[in-house]
């Protein structure tokens, strides 16, 4: 459920009369997502989504995200615009939270990818990362090599309570990342959290939605990420025909270097690293009763197991 915040009729009208979007005749809470209030929003005019920013995002981060979609939206990425209200700026205030009106994109996210839409996928990417290089604003990756170990220390004493050898498991692993990380690669805006449910589809057009992990790092990293998102089973196994579609519909776009290519183990290992530690972090912190959606840290954890296995991109399907 992703609709911490109610808001009324009353409080909704009120905030869409500062817009030229019409009238509201509708609206409703949408159940997809974990970090944000959302609501479908229908007026006289059209379709929108409204989001209320809950206290897990930084208010000052929002002219970050809020920017970089109508920056790639200005260079043909089909992804959500924010929409102005009259007196300017992006971000007002509803129900005590900030909140934003965005333009409303159709499409269906895939719950079971494709081989055809991995490399859709790959190629949406990529643009995205082409379309970004020129963004003139910068956000660090807190959930980066570098925040991992104070994420750790935090959920730790619990490890084994989750999956007995889970704490020297997981310290071996996030030493030796530590360690070996990659150092120089190219940077620029990565998305951060591109799985299957960001991605919308309408037919074989990919859109990209739900920027608010968005931030400055390697992209590959970025490819990283999406390896684990995408083209893994639910039996865990790795799909080495739907990781080759995946980077091969990145790199028709934006090739890989020789240094970046060398890194993808470890990167994608350091990615199931990070997903597994939110996860668990989550698993272990978060209150009975809460409304944050717990999802498995031991997802992730067999993902790190096969990535540890790997020394070479070839094994993801990267032809060079």
């Amino acid at each position: 459920m992703a609709v911490y915040t109610d808001i009324s009729e009353v409080e909704l009208a009120d905030f869409l009369a500062r817009y030229d979007i019409g009238t509201l005749t509708s609206y409703k809470g949408i159940a997809e997502g974990v970090e944000n209030s959302n609501y479908m929003v229908h007026t006289t005019k059209g379709t929108f989504f409204l989001t209320l920013y809950e206290k897990r995002v930084n208010k000052a981060d929002l002219p970050f995200f809020l920017g970089l979609m109508r920056h790639l939206a200005a260079r043909g990425v089909r992804c959500p615009v924010p929409i102005e209200p009259r007196e300017g700026g992006m971000i007002g205030e509803l129900a005590g939270r900030p909140a934003a009106i965005i333009s409303f994109i159709e499409g269906m996210w895939p719950r079971r990818p494709s081989v055809e839409q991995c490399r859709a996928a790959g190629e949406a990417l990529a643009r995205m990362h082409l379309a970004g290089a020129d963004f003139d604003m910068t956000r660090p990756n807190a959930l980066s090599v570098e925040g991992w170990r104070a994420l750790w220390e935090k959920a730790r004493e619990s490890a084994d309570a989750v999956e007995p050898g889970l704490e020297r498991e997981t310290e071996a692993d996030l030493s030796r990342l530590e360690a070996a990380w990659p150092q120089d690669l190219p940077a620029g805006t990565i998305h951060a959290d591109l799985f299957a449910d960001n991605v919308l589809f309408l037919g074989t057009d990919p859109g990209i939605i739900d920027f608010y992990f968005a931030c400055t790092d390697y992209l590959a990293y970025d490819v990283a990420i999406c390896l684990n998102a995408w083209c893994f089973e639910r039996d865990h196994s790795f799909n080495l025909t739907k990781g080759a579609a995946f980077l091969k519909g990145y790199i028709s776009l934006r090739p890989l270097s020789d240094a970046e290519a060398d890194a993808l183990p470890t990167l994608a290992h350091g990615a199931a690293l990070r997903f597994m530690l939110t996860r668990l972090y989550d698993w272990v912190n978060t209150p009975a009763g809460s409304l944050v959606v717990k999802k498995d840290p031991l997802e992730y954890l067999r993902k790190m197991r096969f990535h540890r296995r790997i020394s070479s991109a070839a094994e993801y399907g990267l032809a060079r």
